[in-house]
C-alpha cells in the first residue's frame, strides 16, 4: 500500500511529461508535415493544399456536401428550410457512408431522411391551412395529430373561472356548458384557448360537461412550440380566436338588444296603464 501512494507521484509526473511533450507545438507542426524552423504562410498553404488534394474522392466530395448543407441547418431561423437542408445534408452523408462501406453512418443519414421528411410534411400542412386561415377556413383537423384525447362524464368540471391555464382543449363528441353564459359547446368547439391569451393565464370560464363525451387536449407548452418553430400559426391562432371573441360580441350585443327592447316594452305598457 506504501509502495503504491510512492509511486503515485512518480506516475502522475510521468503523465504530465508525456502530455507536455505530445502537446509541444513543434511536435504537432511535425506530425502535420510541417517544417517547426520554417513554418511560413505558403508552407502552411501548400500542406493544406497537399492534404486537400491527397483526400478528394468521390466520397469525400458527398461527405463535403452535406456538411455544407449541415451548416446550412445552423443558420437558419424557421422550421421549413432547416427540415429541407437537414434532409438533403443527410441524405449527402448516406451516400459517403454508403461509398466508404461505412453501414452505420450509411443506416443512421438513410433513417433520418424520411423522419425529416415527414416532420417537413407536417409543417407544410400547418403553413397551408395558416394561410387558408385567411379565407374563412378555420378547421383544427390539422392540429389533432399534435393533440392526447381525454374522456369525460355528464356532471365532469373540466376547469373553474380563474383556474390556472395549462391547455387548450377540443370537442370531438359529448356536449359542454359554458356556465356563465349558459351556452353550449357541441363538438368541434374549442374550449381554453383565451387561458393562452391571458397575461396570468387564468380561466375566463367555467366549463361543465353536460353530456357524456371525450376531448383532445394540447398543452400550451406544446402551442408554443408550433407557433416558434411556424410564424404563420400565430396569425391562424388569432383568426381562431377573434372569431371566438366575436362571437361573443355578438351574443352580448344580441343579449344587450333583447334587454333594451323588454325595457322600452315595459316601459310602454307603464305609460298606457
Amino acid at each position: 500500500m506504501n509502495l503504491y501512494s510512492a509511486d503515485q507521484p512518480n506516475l502522475m509526473d510521468r503523465i504530465l511529461d508525456t502530455a507536455a511533450d505530445n502537446l509541444r507545438i513543434a511536435k504537432i507542426l511535425v506530425q502535420m508535415g510541417l517544417d517547426p524552423d520554417n513554418v511560413t504562410y505558403d508552407a502552411i498553404f501548400n500542406r493544406v493544399l497537399e492534404i486537400v488534394l491527397a483526400n478528394i474522392n468521390l466520397a469525400n466530395m458527398f461527405a463535403l456536401v452535406g456538411a455544407i448543407f449541415f451548416v446550412a441547418t445552423l443558420l437558419t431561423q424557421t422550421m421549413v428550410p432547416l427540415r429541407v437542408a437537414n434532409m438533403i445534408g443527410c441524405a449527402f452523408f448516406a451516400i459517403f457512408g454508403a461509398l466508404t462501406g461505412a453501414i452505420t453512418i450509411f443506416l443512421l443519414y438513410l433513417l433520418m431522411v424520411p423522419i425529416n421528411a415527414y416532420r417537413l410534411r407536417q409543417m407544410l400542412v400547418l403553413i397551408k391551412k395558416a394561410r387558408s386561415a385567411t379565407q374563412g377556413d378555420t378547421s383544427l383537423e390539422w392540429l389533432k395529430p399534435f393533440m392526447t384525447e381525454r374522456k369525460y362524464r355528464k356532471g365532469d368540471v373540466l376547469f373553474k373561472k380563474d383556474d390556472a391555464a395549462h391547455e387548450m382543449l377540443l370537442t370531438v363528441t359529448g356536449k359542454f356548458l359554458v356556465k356563465e353564459i349558459s351556452v353550449e359547446l357541441p363538438p368541434g368547439q374549442l374550449m381554453g384557448e383565451f387561458g393562452f391569451l391571458t397575461p396570468d393565464n387564468r380561466r375566463t370560464a367555467t366549463i361543465e360537461c353536460v353530456e357524456d363525451g371525450h376531448v383532445l387536449t394540447i398543452g400550451y407548452e406544446k402551442l408554443l412550440e408550433i407557433y416558434f418553430q411556424n410564424p404563420q400559426f400565430g396569425y391562424y391562432f388569432l383568426i381562431l380566436t377573434s372569431q371566438r371573441l366575436l362571437e361573443n360580441v355578438g351574443r352580448l350585443e344580441g343579449i344587450v338588444a333583447k334587454n333594451k327592447l323588454a325595457a322600452q316594452e315595459a316601459a310602454a305598457a307603464m305609460a298606457t296603464s
